[in-house]
């Protein structure tokens, strides 16, 4: 009687099935991302805590392979921060472009998109490193940009609440 050969065991090869499936998957959609994934960033967003009113943002619907930011930041009655955002597409990703308060632009590749969730990043020495945006299940935004300060990661977080775009 002929021995029959060992088959793989299951317990080790599910694990690396899930791992492959995995980077299929995240191929998959990155390769496939669409400025219209992040409708749910469109809209008027005022920031929420110790910011006065008149700080928020608000970005246009996606259109023409784009979505279009702004936002401003106020204190003690003076606007002290104001910012122009651009989400493009471009041949294979989605691309974020910053212009703040008049400095430099600096644009941000896309690392990853989930269904309410986007990370941008750039790898220059200048902080931030990161831009993040994450809707909540609350309906609540958080913006957040991250970085390398010092050899330290530090994060400067932008809580919003959704309010009515006015005329």
């Amino acid at each position: 009687m002929k021995a029959m050969p060992a088959m793989p065991s299951l317990r080790g090869l599910i694990p690396a099935l899930a791992v492959a499936l995995g980077l299929l998957h995240t191929q998959a959609s990155q390769a496939g991302n669409s400025i219209q994934d992040l409708q749910w960033l469109s809209g008027c967003w005022q920031a929420s805590g110790v910011v006065e009113t008149g700080s928020e943002e608000h970005w246009l619907a996606p259109a023409g392979g784009s979505m279009l930011g702004m936002g401003r930041t106020v204190r003690k009655g003076k606007m002290v921060a104001w910012e122009f955002m651009r989400i493009q597409e471009n041949a294979d990703s989605l691309v974020f472009t910053a212009m703040p308060s008049g400095k430099p632009e600096a644009s941000f590749q896309l690392q990853t998109l989930e269904k309410q969730k986007v990370v941008f990043e750039n790898p220059r020495p200048e902080f931030p490193q990161r831009v993040i945006y994450q809707l909540n299940a609350d309906g609540s935004l958080l913006g957040r940009i991250e970085g390398m300060i010092n050899d330290q990661l530090k994060g400067i977080d932008f809580p919003m609440k959704k309010i009515a775009c006015t005329k």
